[in-house]
């Protein structure tokens, strides 16, 4: 059974960073691009990044992009998400995703399967 568990949330001024972790077990991490999303209250969930299995593709939201760095670790089934000069905006609960298929990276939501609990991210102006 897939587990992903997010952490790193928190509260931040504007301008500052955070780096969000996601642990994965069950499955096989490694045939598995990944990704993450984030949902504020009233909203739908919105794609953020996703990185391939390699880690050699990576995606962004244009609302994130030359701020935040997605990355991962196969050796340790995690990936994250270092974001940098973080903006109000940015307030929100971040997931992170595993797709229903093999070696597929998608910005689709309806393409992934496997979701975390979510972390909350506050950024205060």
């Amino acid at each position: 059974q897939v587990q992903l568990v997010e952490s790193g949330g928190g509260l931040v001024q504007a301008g500052g960073s955070l780096r969000l972790s996601c642990a994965a077990s069950g499955g096989t991490f490694t045939m598995y691009s990944m990704g993450w999303f984030r949902q504020t209250p009233g909203k739908e969930r919105e794609f953020v990044a996703y990185i391939s299995w390699s880690g050699n593709t990576i995606r962004y939201a244009d609302s994130v992009k030359g701020r935040f760095t997605a990355s991962r670790d196969n050796a340790k089934n995690t990936i994250y998400l270092q974001m940098n000069s973080l903006k109000p905006e940015d307030t929100a609960v971040y997931y992170c995703a595993r797709p229903q298929r093999q070696w597929v990276g998608t910005p689709r939501l309806d393409e992934y399967a496997y979701w975390g609990q979510g972390t909350q991210v506050t950024v205060s102006s």
